[in-house]
């Protein structure tokens, strides 16, 4: 750590970059850019909810550093990550005539990442892309370790590519503007990383629970530079995830059949499935005889003193049903042979990849869960 920010370095050959932490980078964006890039131009693509708050002060900061600025402003909102908008960011950035010796710049949270470098990826056959994330949630997970995809009716993240981003910025600054919601839903993110194989995270969590729900700006710079250290290390070993990154995944099977069970609307955030997401994954872990009950109670425990939703019957509107989550299981892009993946664990920090788990047992206790 110098001059108060952090850096974590994703190592990949000749794709290698930096995830850099710390307060106020936004204003110094243009020359970390320029630096990591050597670009003369860029087109920002943000939404209607971070464009007025930061998209001024971005632009500045690529003027001053003699990088000329094109931006696309999206509608906010998970709804916003589809074709037809995918459509839009490139034919804005073909209109503004970027070149593959320019860069993208993602300005929001984990829809305007994964959109903006999804679009970077096919765009000319591949342009360079920045990640300024503006989100806990995409500070932690979705700017790093190169996924990028649109959702579809059939489920969520099914088309996409891999394409690693030049440079991640991390202003923990701008943490302070996120409503309550969101920021919760981000830290179910960071808990995540403790609960498959980090206890001694799992115990800083807990009892650092105050500060870091209160944005001490220390605090949280802690736990995203140890939420990104721990991704960076599996992307390393495994890019584009045919083993071991399907860790990253725990409760994620279960919260994207959530997600689309409801429509990808704002009766649930994604961050908001994966804490439900996790409490299931253990849940269901100790219900096969695979985790102990302590271990289950501490993991909900945890997810329950940092005010984060962690059951089914938490999500407001119609009652959820069993068979629509496992027909969005189905479709799940982690299937293999019809048979889904799932991130169980033998206790806390233990998780492991597993498809021997039928969807008729998971269906089953997804009805029990669903009754009780």
């Amino acid at each position: 750590m110098t001059d108060g920010k952090r850096n974590v370095r994703v190592e990949l050959a000749e794709r290698c970059y930096d995830i850099v932490i710390g307060a106020s980078l936004l204003a110094g964006a243009g020359n970390a850019i320029s630096s990591a890039t050597g670009a003369n131009r860029a087109f920002i693509v943000t939404d209607t909810t971070v464009g007025p708050l930061y998209l001024e002060a971005l632009t500045a900061s690529l003027t001053s550093a003699g990088i000329a600025a094109h931006n696309h402003v999206l509608p906010a909102g998970e709804a916003t990550k589809n074709f037809a908008q995918l459509e839009a960011v490139v034919s804005a950035a073909l209109d503004a005539e970027i070149e593959r010796s320019d860069v993208l710049v993602a300005l929001g949270g984990g829809v305007i990442g994964d959109l903006t470098g999804f679009a970077a990826s096919i765009l000319r056959r591949g342009v360079r892309f920045i990640q300024i994330p503006t989100t806990l949630l995409a500070q932690v997970d979705s700017s790093v370790g190169g996924k990028t995809a649109v959702n579809t009716r059939q489920g969520k993240n099914l088309v996409g590519t891999f394409h690693q981003p030049s440079l991640v910025l991390a202003d923990t600054e701008v943490l302070k503007s996120l409503p309550e919601r969101e920021y919760l839903a981000g830290y179910a993110e960071v808990i995540k990383y403790g609960l498959i194989n980090d206890p001694n995270f799992v115990d800083w969590l807990e009892m650092n629970a105050n500060r870091t729900l209160s944005r001490d700006e220390e605090a949280c710079s802690y736990m995203i530079e140890t939420s990104c250290a721990a991704k960076a290390r599996i992307v390393e070993s495994d890019e584009k995830e045919a083993g071991d990154r399907a860790l990253l995944n725990l409760g994620h099977t279960f919260g994207h059949a959530l997600e689309t069970a409801t429509g990808y609307s704002d009766r649930l955030l994604h961050g908001e499935g994966v804490a439900i997401g996790c409490a299931l994954a253990y849940q269901f872990s100790h219900e096969l005889g695979l985790c102990e009950k302590e271990d289950t109670d501490r993991a909900i425990s945890l997810l329950k003193t940092s005010r984060l939703i962690h059951n089914m019957s938490d999500i407001p509107g119609p009652p959820l049903r069993a068979k629509d989550l496992i027909a969005a299981m189905r479709q799940d892009k982690k299937a293999s042979q019809g048979k889904p993946t799932f991130i169980l664990t033998r206790g806390l920090g233990q998780a492991f990849v597993s498809r021997d788990v039928t969807l008729e047992q998971v269906e089953a206790f997804l009805d029990s869960t669903l009754a009780s």
